[in-house]
Protein backbone atom coordinates (compact mmCIF):
# COMPACT_ATOMS: atom_id res chain seq x y z
CA UNK A 1 0.00 0.00 0.00
CA UNK A 2 2.45 2.84 -1.17
CA UNK A 3 2.84 5.73 -3.61
CA UNK A 4 1.70 3.71 -6.81
CA UNK A 5 -1.49 2.17 -4.97
CA UNK A 6 -2.47 5.76 -4.31
CA UNK A 7 -1.77 6.74 -7.78
CA UNK A 8 -4.10 3.76 -9.13
CA UNK A 9 -6.58 4.76 -7.18
CA UNK A 10 -6.67 8.17 -8.19
CA UNK A 11 -6.41 7.18 -11.49
CA UNK A 12 -9.56 4.78 -10.87
CA UNK A 13 -11.65 7.92 -9.61
CA UNK A 14 -10.84 10.59 -12.07
CA UNK A 15 -9.64 8.36 -14.96
CA UNK A 16 -13.37 7.64 -16.25
CA UNK A 17 -13.87 11.37 -17.20
CA UNK A 18 -10.30 13.07 -18.20
CA UNK A 19 -7.56 12.14 -19.81
CA UNK A 20 -4.72 12.06 -17.14
CA UNK A 21 -1.16 10.63 -18.19
CA UNK A 22 0.87 8.34 -15.57
CA UNK A 23 4.11 9.03 -14.90
CA UNK A 24 6.79 7.37 -13.22
CA UNK A 25 10.56 8.60 -12.16
CA UNK A 26 13.18 6.58 -11.13
CA UNK A 27 16.22 9.24 -10.67
CA UNK A 28 19.77 7.30 -10.33
CA UNK A 29 22.47 9.19 -8.59
CA UNK A 30 25.15 7.75 -10.28
CA UNK A 31 25.25 4.35 -12.63
CA UNK A 32 27.33 2.45 -10.75
CA UNK A 33 24.54 -0.91 -11.10
CA UNK A 34 22.94 -0.22 -7.70
CA UNK A 35 19.17 0.27 -7.16
CA UNK A 36 18.10 3.99 -6.35
CA UNK A 37 16.37 2.25 -3.50
CA UNK A 38 19.68 0.54 -2.30
CA UNK A 39 21.22 -3.03 -2.89
CA UNK A 40 21.68 -4.83 -6.01
CA UNK A 41 19.32 -3.75 -8.90
CA UNK A 42 17.74 -5.60 -11.88
CA UNK A 43 20.89 -3.32 -14.51
CA UNK A 44 18.48 -1.00 -16.38
CA UNK A 45 19.29 2.02 -13.82
CA UNK A 46 22.73 1.15 -14.63
CA UNK A 47 22.70 0.69 -18.49
CA UNK A 48 21.44 3.82 -19.09
CA UNK A 49 23.22 5.79 -21.93
CA UNK A 50 22.87 9.18 -21.83
CA UNK A 51 21.68 11.25 -19.08
CA UNK A 52 17.87 10.36 -19.09
CA UNK A 53 15.76 7.68 -20.70
CA UNK A 54 12.04 8.23 -21.61
CA UNK A 55 10.33 5.20 -22.33
CA UNK A 56 6.43 4.73 -22.95
CA UNK A 57 4.32 1.55 -21.58
CA UNK A 58 1.98 -0.43 -23.54
CA UNK A 59 1.01 -3.99 -21.37
CA UNK A 60 -1.55 -3.35 -18.76
CA UNK A 61 -0.76 -7.08 -17.77
CA UNK A 62 2.30 -7.35 -16.03
CA UNK A 63 2.69 -6.06 -12.52
CA UNK A 64 5.35 -3.26 -12.99
CA UNK A 65 3.86 0.00 -11.33
CA UNK A 66 4.11 1.52 -14.80
CA UNK A 67 1.65 -1.06 -15.87
CA UNK A 68 -0.38 -0.83 -12.79
CA UNK A 69 -0.73 2.92 -14.00
CA UNK A 70 -2.13 2.20 -17.46
CA UNK A 71 -4.01 -0.60 -16.05
CA UNK A 72 -5.90 2.04 -13.70
CA UNK A 73 -7.00 4.58 -16.15
CA UNK A 74 -4.39 6.65 -17.37
CA UNK A 75 -4.24 7.60 -20.90
CA UNK A 76 -0.66 7.05 -21.49
CA UNK A 77 1.87 6.22 -19.37
CA UNK A 78 6.02 6.79 -19.17
CA UNK A 79 8.88 5.92 -17.61
CA UNK A 80 11.54 8.50 -17.15
CA UNK A 81 14.54 7.12 -15.71
CA UNK A 82 17.20 9.78 -15.38
CA UNK A 83 20.34 11.09 -13.43
CA UNK A 84 19.79 13.23 -10.43
CA UNK A 85 21.53 16.04 -11.74
CA UNK A 86 19.88 16.20 -14.78
CA UNK A 87 16.03 15.97 -13.69
CA UNK A 88 15.24 19.25 -15.21
CA UNK A 89 15.97 17.97 -18.71
CA UNK A 90 14.50 15.23 -18.63
CA UNK A 91 11.29 16.45 -17.16
CA UNK A 92 11.20 19.41 -19.82
CA UNK A 93 11.90 16.43 -22.89
CA UNK A 94 8.86 14.40 -21.15
CA UNK A 95 7.01 17.69 -21.38
CA UNK A 96 7.78 18.30 -25.03
CA UNK A 97 6.22 14.63 -25.65
CA UNK A 98 3.16 14.59 -23.42
CA UNK A 99 3.03 18.24 -23.82
CA UNK A 100 3.25 21.20 -20.99
CA UNK A 101 -0.91 21.60 -20.11
CA UNK A 102 -1.32 17.95 -19.70
CA UNK A 103 -3.12 16.24 -16.71
CA UNK A 104 -0.77 14.25 -14.92
CA UNK A 105 -0.09 11.98 -12.34
CA UNK A 106 3.73 11.52 -11.38
CA UNK A 107 5.11 9.24 -8.96
CA UNK A 108 8.34 10.40 -7.54
CA UNK A 109 10.02 12.46 -4.56
CA UNK A 110 13.06 13.74 -6.66
CA UNK A 111 11.10 15.63 -9.16
CA UNK A 112 10.13 17.92 -6.05
CA UNK A 113 13.46 19.17 -6.29
CA UNK A 114 13.13 20.75 -9.44
CA UNK A 115 9.04 21.37 -10.12
CA UNK A 116 5.97 22.93 -8.02
CA UNK A 117 3.41 20.73 -8.52
CA UNK A 118 -0.77 21.51 -8.41
CA UNK A 119 -0.61 18.97 -5.37
CA UNK A 120 1.94 16.88 -3.62
CA UNK A 121 1.15 13.88 -1.61
CA UNK A 122 3.43 12.06 0.20
CA UNK A 123 2.30 8.32 1.60
CA UNK A 124 3.98 6.79 4.76
CA UNK A 125 3.69 3.33 5.82
CA UNK A 126 2.21 3.54 9.75
CA UNK A 127 4.59 0.60 10.88
CA UNK A 128 7.71 2.59 9.22
CA UNK A 129 10.07 4.53 11.72
CA UNK A 130 11.95 6.28 9.15
CA UNK A 131 11.93 7.94 6.30
CA UNK A 132 14.00 7.49 2.81
CA UNK A 133 16.77 9.63 2.17
CA UNK A 134 14.72 10.84 -1.05
CA UNK A 135 11.72 11.59 1.12
CA UNK A 136 13.62 12.97 3.51
CA UNK A 137 14.80 15.95 1.00
CA UNK A 138 11.06 16.74 0.01
CA UNK A 139 8.55 15.96 2.97
CA UNK A 140 8.36 19.80 4.01
CA UNK A 141 6.85 20.43 0.62
CA UNK A 142 3.90 18.10 1.21
CA UNK A 143 0.52 18.93 1.20
CA UNK A 144 -0.64 16.51 2.99
CA UNK A 145 1.20 13.16 4.23
CA UNK A 146 -1.43 10.04 3.91
CA UNK A 147 -0.90 7.44 6.15
CA UNK A 148 -0.80 3.73 4.45
CA UNK A 149 -2.41 0.51 6.89
CA UNK A 150 -3.33 -2.81 5.93
CA UNK A 151 -6.65 -1.93 5.30
CA UNK A 152 -6.01 1.47 3.07
CA UNK A 153 -5.22 4.62 3.42
CA UNK A 154 -6.26 6.84 6.39
CA UNK A 155 -7.56 9.75 3.92
CA UNK A 156 -10.41 10.56 2.31
CA UNK A 157 -9.74 10.84 -1.22
CA UNK A 158 -13.39 12.97 -2.50
CA UNK A 159 -10.69 15.88 -0.56
CA UNK A 160 -9.22 15.44 -4.14
CA UNK A 161 -10.97 17.48 -6.79
CA UNK A 162 -9.95 18.22 -10.72
CA UNK A 163 -10.93 21.54 -11.80
CA UNK A 164 -10.32 23.66 -14.84
CA UNK A 165 -7.49 21.16 -15.22
CA UNK A 166 -5.80 21.61 -11.75
CA UNK A 167 -5.47 19.53 -8.50
CA UNK A 168 -6.67 20.14 -5.38
CA UNK A 169 -6.63 19.45 -2.20
CA UNK A 170 -10.23 20.77 -0.41
CA UNK A 171 -9.96 21.69 3.12
CA UNK A 172 -13.15 21.13 5.20
CA UNK A 173 -12.79 24.70 6.31
CA UNK A 174 -13.84 28.12 5.43
CA UNK A 175 -11.69 31.12 3.61
CA UNK A 176 -12.90 34.31 5.06
CA UNK A 177 -11.33 37.65 2.57
CA UNK A 178 -11.19 40.70 4.52
CA UNK A 179 -12.55 43.64 2.32
CA UNK A 180 -14.68 45.57 4.81
CA UNK A 181 -11.00 48.12 5.57
CA UNK A 182 -11.07 52.07 4.95
CA UNK A 183 -7.93 51.61 2.78
CA UNK A 184 -6.98 55.14 4.50
CA UNK A 185 -3.83 55.17 4.18
CA UNK A 186 -3.69 53.73 0.49
CA UNK A 187 -6.44 56.55 -0.05
CA UNK A 188 -8.42 53.76 -2.75
CA UNK A 189 -10.26 50.34 -2.23
CA UNK A 190 -7.07 48.26 -1.86
CA UNK A 191 -9.38 44.93 -2.92
CA UNK A 192 -10.16 46.31 -6.39
CA UNK A 193 -7.07 47.36 -6.89
CA UNK A 194 -5.45 45.47 -9.99
CA UNK A 195 -3.03 42.27 -10.24
CA UNK A 196 -2.76 40.63 -13.25
CA UNK A 197 -5.73 42.13 -14.57
CA UNK A 198 -7.94 41.12 -12.14
CA UNK A 199 -8.93 42.64 -9.33
CA UNK A 200 -6.79 42.44 -6.16
CA UNK A 201 -10.17 40.32 -4.10
CA UNK A 202 -10.86 38.22 -7.13
CA UNK A 203 -7.38 36.82 -7.37
CA UNK A 204 -7.39 35.96 -3.67
CA UNK A 205 -10.40 34.19 -4.13
CA UNK A 206 -9.16 32.19 -7.24
CA UNK A 207 -6.73 31.19 -5.22
CA UNK A 208 -8.52 29.60 -1.99
CA UNK A 209 -11.69 28.73 -3.81
CA UNK A 210 -11.76 24.91 -4.31
CA UNK A 211 -8.96 24.36 -1.97
CA UNK A 212 -11.84 25.73 0.92
CA UNK A 213 -15.40 24.02 1.42
CA UNK A 214 -16.47 27.18 1.66
CA UNK A 215 -15.75 30.91 0.61
CA UNK A 216 -17.23 33.89 2.72
CA UNK A 217 -16.47 37.64 1.75
CA UNK A 218 -15.93 39.93 5.11
CA UNK A 219 -17.49 43.69 3.20
CA UNK A 220 -20.06 45.91 4.43
CA UNK A 221 -20.89 46.78 0.83
CA UNK A 222 -22.82 43.04 -0.44
CA UNK A 223 -23.56 44.18 -4.12
CA UNK A 224 -20.24 45.41 -4.41
CA UNK A 225 -18.72 41.98 -4.39
CA UNK A 226 -21.51 39.81 -6.37
CA UNK A 227 -18.98 39.31 -9.42
CA UNK A 228 -17.42 37.24 -7.11
CA UNK A 229 -20.47 34.64 -6.76
CA UNK A 230 -19.50 34.21 -3.02
CA UNK A 231 -21.74 35.34 0.46
CA UNK A 232 -20.91 38.39 1.83
CA UNK A 233 -20.84 38.76 5.39
CA UNK A 234 -21.35 42.68 6.87
CA UNK A 235 -20.16 43.32 10.51
CA UNK A 236 -22.79 42.90 12.92
CA UNK A 237 -21.71 46.10 14.32
CA UNK A 238 -19.99 48.73 11.50
CA UNK A 239 -17.11 50.62 12.70
CA UNK A 240 -15.44 48.33 15.11
CA UNK A 241 -12.85 46.90 12.19
CA UNK A 242 -11.77 44.00 11.37
CA UNK A 243 -11.97 42.18 14.77
CA UNK A 244 -15.67 42.45 14.48
CA UNK A 245 -15.15 41.74 10.66
CA UNK A 246 -13.80 38.40 11.74
CA UNK A 247 -17.08 37.65 14.73
CA UNK A 248 -19.14 38.52 12.24
CA UNK A 249 -18.03 35.79 9.66
CA UNK A 250 -16.81 33.24 12.24
CA UNK A 251 -20.41 33.47 13.25
CA UNK A 252 -22.24 32.42 10.01
CA UNK A 253 -19.00 30.11 8.50
CA UNK A 254 -19.69 26.41 7.83
CA UNK A 255 -16.44 24.96 9.59
CA UNK A 256 -14.51 25.17 12.85
CA UNK A 257 -11.72 26.01 10.97
CA UNK A 258 -11.33 29.43 9.68
CA UNK A 259 -8.64 30.72 7.42
CA UNK A 260 -8.85 34.78 7.57
CA UNK A 261 -6.78 36.65 4.87
CA UNK A 262 -6.59 40.50 3.86
CA UNK A 263 -7.89 41.14 0.77
CA UNK A 264 -4.02 43.04 -0.61
CA UNK A 265 -2.42 39.70 0.05
CA UNK A 266 -2.02 39.00 -3.68
CA UNK A 267 0.05 35.84 -3.67
CA UNK A 268 -1.24 33.09 -1.19
CA UNK A 269 0.88 29.76 -0.24
CA UNK A 270 -1.25 27.31 -0.25
CA UNK A 271 1.14 24.65 1.42
CA UNK A 272 1.64 26.97 4.63
CA UNK A 273 -1.71 27.43 5.04
CA UNK A 274 -2.22 23.65 5.09
CA UNK A 275 0.39 23.58 7.59
CA UNK A 276 -1.13 26.04 9.96
CA UNK A 277 -4.93 24.37 9.43
CA UNK A 278 -3.15 21.13 10.42
CA UNK A 279 -1.45 22.97 13.76
CA UNK A 280 -5.27 24.06 14.34
CA UNK A 281 -6.28 20.79 14.56
CA UNK A 282 -4.12 20.49 17.75
CA UNK A 283 -6.31 21.91 20.55
CA UNK A 284 -5.24 25.46 19.88
CA UNK A 285 -7.87 28.23 19.21
CA UNK A 286 -5.52 30.66 16.97
CA UNK A 287 -2.39 30.14 14.54
CA UNK A 288 -0.37 33.17 13.82
CA UNK A 289 2.84 33.16 11.72
CA UNK A 290 5.64 35.59 12.98
CA UNK A 291 7.52 37.59 10.49
CA UNK A 292 9.02 40.75 11.69
CA UNK A 293 5.67 41.11 13.26
CA UNK A 294 2.08 39.16 13.94
CA UNK A 295 0.15 38.15 10.94
CA UNK A 296 -3.28 37.71 12.63
CA UNK A 297 -5.20 39.18 9.03
CA UNK A 298 -2.92 35.70 7.61
CA UNK A 299 -4.07 33.52 10.08
CA UNK A 300 -6.02 30.20 11.05
CA UNK A 301 -9.13 31.06 13.53
CA UNK A 302 -11.08 28.24 14.81
CA UNK A 303 -14.78 28.76 15.77
CA UNK A 304 -13.86 28.47 19.42
CA UNK A 305 -12.00 31.61 19.65
CA UNK A 306 -15.32 33.37 18.86
CA UNK A 307 -16.24 33.69 22.14
CA UNK A 308 -12.68 35.78 23.55
CA UNK A 309 -13.70 37.88 20.21
CA UNK A 310 -17.02 38.75 21.69
CA UNK A 311 -16.08 39.58 24.91
CA UNK A 312 -13.03 41.98 23.78
CA UNK A 313 -15.70 43.41 21.64
CA UNK A 314 -17.90 43.82 24.08
CA UNK A 315 -15.76 45.48 26.81
CA UNK A 316 -14.98 48.22 23.81
CA UNK A 317 -11.89 46.72 22.43
CA UNK A 318 -10.88 46.44 19.02
CA UNK A 319 -7.46 44.95 18.59
CA UNK A 320 -6.78 41.13 17.30
CA UNK A 321 -4.02 40.99 19.86
CA UNK A 322 -6.23 42.01 22.96
CA UNK A 323 -7.81 37.95 22.17
CA UNK A 324 -4.70 36.12 22.21
CA UNK A 325 -4.47 36.10 25.80
CA UNK A 326 -7.67 34.91 26.01
CA UNK A 327 -7.08 31.99 23.72
CA UNK A 328 -4.96 29.04 23.20
CA UNK A 329 -2.40 30.58 20.28
CA UNK A 330 -0.12 28.85 18.31
CA UNK A 331 2.60 30.92 16.51
CA UNK A 332 4.78 29.68 13.83
CA UNK A 333 7.59 31.29 12.52
CA UNK A 334 8.01 32.08 9.04
CA UNK A 335 11.60 32.78 8.06
CA UNK A 336 10.55 33.56 4.06
CA UNK A 337 8.37 35.80 3.99
CA UNK A 338 9.01 37.54 0.61
CA UNK A 339 5.26 36.24 -0.57
CA UNK A 340 3.99 37.32 2.11
CA UNK A 341 3.54 40.80 1.34
CA UNK A 342 0.37 43.24 1.58
CA UNK A 343 -0.14 46.81 0.08
CA UNK A 344 -0.33 50.09 2.60
CA UNK A 345 0.69 52.48 -0.21
CA UNK A 346 0.04 53.69 -3.63
CA UNK A 347 4.40 52.64 -4.17
CA UNK A 348 3.88 49.21 -2.28
CA UNK A 349 0.86 48.44 -4.69
CA UNK A 350 3.44 49.38 -7.63
CA UNK A 351 6.25 47.66 -6.45
CA UNK A 352 3.87 44.51 -6.49
CA UNK A 353 2.20 44.91 -9.91
CA UNK A 354 5.24 45.02 -11.66
CA UNK A 355 6.73 42.18 -9.82
CA UNK A 356 3.30 39.41 -10.33
CA UNK A 357 3.13 41.40 -14.37
CA UNK A 358 7.12 40.73 -14.91
CA UNK A 359 7.05 44.31 -15.88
Amino acid sequence: MGKTMLACELLRKFGKDTDIIGIKVTAIKEKDGRCPRGGVGCGVCSSLEGDFCITEETNTKSQKDTARLLAAGARRVFWLCVLKTHLKEGLKALLDIIGSDAISICESNSLRLVVEPGLFLMVKNCDSKRWKESTQQVKEYADVIVISRSSGFDFDLDQIKLADGRWLLQEKATAIIMAGGNSSRIGTDKSMLFMEGRPMVERICEQVRGTFSQVLISANNPHKFDFLGQQVVPDKVPGRGPLMGIASALQVSDNELNFVVACDIPYINLCFVRKMLAEAKEEVDIVIPITAKFEPLFAVYRKSALAAINEVLSSGGRKISDVFNRCRVKYIELDDAQWLKNINTMTEYEELRKKYSGS
